[in-house]
């Protein structure tokens, strides 16, 4: 009698348990590959570009396999080329391809809308159902497997970098939150942030209380070492108001009293837009502290929010901050950028034009969209930092999302409105 899709999974998990970190993936993939059977499986991590995945392996110094190695561990990059691999991750479903040798079936590892990678299993004949739902299955308990293990190794990051960071990258990176994608009953969100050359400050971040959604895009003056601790400073500091509890223009004054005091130049400043959204009502208080304004798409037409413009954060501690507020409709889409995509050649692009284009598409593809549009009219090497971070109101606190294997499938995922 064949194991049960419930025995599979917890005999998976179990033994991802019992791995250490590194071997964790590799321990679930046997279980899987053991019960189907499969010729082959592999797991392909979402390269931090967000334009490749990358094939981790673990291989003897010996072997002809081509790739980045570190103490036996390799890394090959499959770069996106419109093909299966690519199609399956952005319309987060599964793919099955017939070869003319077997069947490779393409599973999305994905948590909560966040893509982490896909998994390949490569079998002798066409998949039955069963070992269809098995798969899935096996790809969203991968996506938690690889999330509880990179607490406690470096291998997924490293496999994750094709290029090279400087340290202020590396300050930048830790600043930004572990997700890009946040899918709710109620919400979509979804950040992006495309690297300068020299690290221009930017920052994206957020966090979901029970009944309110917190959120901030910052950009800190300068690039470099110097921008990257001006960031942390303001980034540290709203995250620690925010985690005590203090009103959202409390988390700004403070903010700003950090950075004029903490500042590694003088005169050192962030602007910022902060947001909180009250997830039952809609009603999103936000501040500007000397940022672009926010913009609004609603039924397709996109416009600049006139909020109380504020000085950014540092510049004049002893100014209080004032918040303006916004009702979101359901439908509504709500869009923070830098000035990494308005100013400088990016600003070539027409990004109301763009965003009424992408208006169809889950927000994690449309931040992908303009990631490639402002490198097409600004790359492809950038002057400064270009961050967005995209907010889908669906209104409806308390509804439960429409998920499939780790992705909620009620809005159009697809990437073919790029």
């Amino acid at each position: 009698m064949e194991p049960s899709v419930d025995e599979v999974l917890s005999g998976m998990l179990a033994s991802a348990e019992a791995a250490t970190p590194v071997e964790a993936v590799e321990a679930v993939t046997r279980e899987l590959g053991a019960a189907l059977p499969a010729r082959s499986i592999s797991f392909l991590i979402a390269d931090l570009s967000g334009r490749a995945l990358v094939r981790l392996a673990h291989v003897a110094f010996h072997s002809a396999a081509e790739g980045r190695r570190d103490n036996g561990e390799l890394a090959t990059v499959v770069p996106f080329d419109g093909g299966h691999q690519e199609q399956a991750l952005r319309a987060q479903a599964l793919h099955v391809v017939a070869t003319g040798t077997g069947w490779t079936v393409l599973a999305p590892v994905t948590e909560r809308g966040e893509v982490i990678g896909l998994l390949e299993v490569v079998l002798g004949a066409a998949p039955a159902p069963q070992a269809l739902t098995e798969i899935a299955r096996t790809a969203h308990a991968l996506a938690f497997v690889v999330i509880a293990n990179r607490r406690h190794t470096d291998l997924f990051e490293w496999g994750q970098r094709t290029t090279a960071f400087t340290l202020s990258a590396e300050i930048q990176r830790r600043l930004l939150p572990a997700a890009f994608t946040c899918e709710g009953g109620s919400f979509t969100l979804s950040g992006w942030l495309e690297p300068a050359a020299s690290i221009g400050g930017d920052t994206f971040d957020y966090s979901v209380a029970r009944d309110t959604l917190h959120f901030s895009v910052t950009d800190a003056m300068g690039h470099g070492v110097a921008s990257a601790l001006t960031a942390t400073l303001g980034v540290g500091s709203l995250r620690n108001s925010r985690r005590a509890g203090h009103s959202l223009t409390e988390q700004a004054d403070r903010a700003s009293a950090a950075v004029a005091q903490h500042g590694p130049t003088r005169g050192a400043f962030i602007t910022a837009v902060l947001g909180r959204l009250d997830l039952h009502s809609g009603v999103c208080e936000m501040i500007n502290a000397g940022h672009l304004p926010p913009v609004l798409v609603r039924d397709g037409d996109p416009h600049q929010l006139e909020l109380p413009r504020n000085f950014a954060l540092g510049m004049f501690p002893e100014t209080p901050f004032t918040a303006g507020t916004v009702t979101l409709r359901p439908g509504d889409r709500l869009v923070v950028v830098t000035d990494g995509m308005r100013e400088r050649k990016a600003a070539a692009l027409d990004l109301p034009a763009k965003l009424r284009s992408l208006a169809a598409l889950h927000p994690r593809e449309t931040a992908r969209a303009l990631a490639d549009a402002v490198l097409a009219v600004a790359g492809p090497v950038l002057a400064d930092d270009a961050t967005l971070l995209l907010l889908d109101w669906h209104g409806h606190h308390g509804r439960p999302r429409r998920a499939n294997a780790g992705a909620d499938h009620a809005a159009d995922t697809s990437a073919d409105s790029r």
